[in-house]
């Protein structure tokens, strides 16, 4: 069974994990380029319930968003639902210099759907894991200080991340959601 949900975002990369993902469950998204308005909230969820409604907005199709955020133990939580706006201050290198022991952190990712206005639908997963000593591969965000719990690399030089990631797990749950409700409808 294939369909189609428009993935809206202004992160390129973020769309090609995602559409890579959910291929394998059967469902194909199409790239909806657009940089919805980032809240400043003290929750994944409310972000990406908000993004979700707006990109809605914007072309009144079946959307999904995905919102993350790097939890860190050592710093109470930071930079969590602010990862975004302090990826883009600090950077990696800024995180290192801020993280001390313990190291523990974990990853969530929140997938939003849309399809009426103001109907959303909320799915997340989360990653235990640590954060490295230093940067460790080269691909985008924080991957490249993440390491998984039970591995001993990074997500950027794990082969398998898409298998094993946050934003994985997230979209498998979105995915077999939304393709049992299109099959209860006979769609």
């Amino acid at each position: 069974m294939s369909a189609s949900v428009f993935f809206v975002s202004s992160n390129k990369n973020k769309f090609e994990e995602a559409r890579n993902i959910t291929a394998k469950f059967g469902l194909k998204l199409k790239f909806l380029k657009s940089t919805l308005q980032e809240i400043q909230a003290d929750d994944v969820k409310e972000i990406a319930r908000y993004k979700a409604m707006e990109a809605f907005s914007i072309c009144s199709k079946p959307v999904i968003v995905e919102d993350d955020g790097l939890f860190i133990k050592s710093l109470n939580g930071f930079p969590g639902p602010y990862s975004s706006f302090v990826f883009n201050a600090i950077g990696n290198k800024g995180i290192l210099r801020l993280v001390s022991k313990p190291r523990d952190a974990s990853f969530r990712s929140i997938i939003a759907y849309c399809e009426r206005d103001g109907d959303v639908h909320l799915f997340s997963a989360d990653v235990k894991g640590t954060i490295s000593q230093k940067e460790q591969g080269l691909k985008w965000g924080f991957d490249p200080i993440f390491i998984p719990q039970g591995r001993n690399q990074s997500y950027s030089q794990i082969m398998d991340k898409n298998q094993i990631s946050h934003r994985y797990l997230a979209l498998k749950k979105f995915a077999n959601w939304y393709l049992d409700t299109r099959k209860s409808r006979g769609r």
